[in-house]
C-alpha cells in the first residue's frame, strides 16, 4: 500500500535498503545528519559460546524507515550514508509508506525482553549439564528468563523438569 506524492505534500515515511548487517550504522549516521529514522528493533535470546545472550536485531534484516519531504528534505546526502545500499522506488518514485503503518509498529513493544525465547515450545533439546547430561527432552517453555520446564522420560514416564535455560542446547 503507497502513498502517493505530490510536490505540495508534508513529510513522509520513506524504506531505505541498507548493505548488509549495516542497519544500525545507516539509522546512526542519517540521524547524525538530522534525518527522522525509524528503526525498529527487538531483543532475542541467542547461544554465544555456549552462554545463552540477549542481542538486539533488527525486526526488519536490511531496512529500516526515514521520514522526508519532497519539497523541503535533502534527499542528496542520503545516497552516501554509510550503511545506506538505496532508497525503495517504483521505477524513479520513492515509495512512501502510509504514516499509520509506523505509527503502529512505533507503538509495538518489540524491545520486550524475553519476548522472544531462544527455544520454541514442542522442539527437540539436549540437556548439556546436570544429572541428565547428554539426554534428549522436548522444550515446553520458559520459566522466567533463566529457567526452562522440558519434559523429560524418566523411568519410562514422560515428566516436567525444571533446568537451567543454559544447560539446554538445539537438537
Amino acid at each position: 500500500m503507497a502513498v502517493e506524492v505530490t510536490e505540495t505534500s508534508t513529510a513522509h515515511w520513506y524504506v531505505i535498503q541498507c548493505k548488509g548487517s549495516e542497519s544500525f550504522r545507516a539509522a546512526e549516521h542519517l540521524s547524525n545528519q538530522g534525518y527522522e529514522v525509524f528503526h525498529p528493533v527487538l531483543d532475542v535470546k541467542r547461544k554465544r559460546q555456549g552462554k545463552l545472550t540477549t542481542v538486539t536485531e533488527p525486526l526488519f534484516p536490511y531496512y529500516l524507515f526515514i521520514r522526508l519531504d519532497q519539497v523541503v528534505s535533502n534527499w542528496r546526502p542520503i545516497r552516501s550514508t554509510r550503511g545506506v545500499l538505496r532508497l525503495l522506488t517504483f521505477g524513479n518514485t520513492p515509495i512512501a509508506v502510509p504514516d499509520a503503518l509506523v505509527e503502529t509498529l512505533r507503538a509495538q513493544p518489540h524491545r520486550q525482553e524475553g519476548s522472544h525465547s531462544y527455544f520454541a515450545a514442542g522442539e527437540k533439546v539436549t540437556i548439556t549439564d546436570g544429572p541428565f547430561k547428554d539426554l534428549e527432552a522436548i522444550f515446553t517453555r520458559c520459566k522466567g528468563e533463566e529457567r526452562a520446564i522440558v519434559l523429560l522420560n524418566v523411568l519410562q514416564r514422560p515428566q516436567h523438569v525444571e533446568l537451567s535455560v543454559e544447560s539446554l542446547e538445539k537438537r
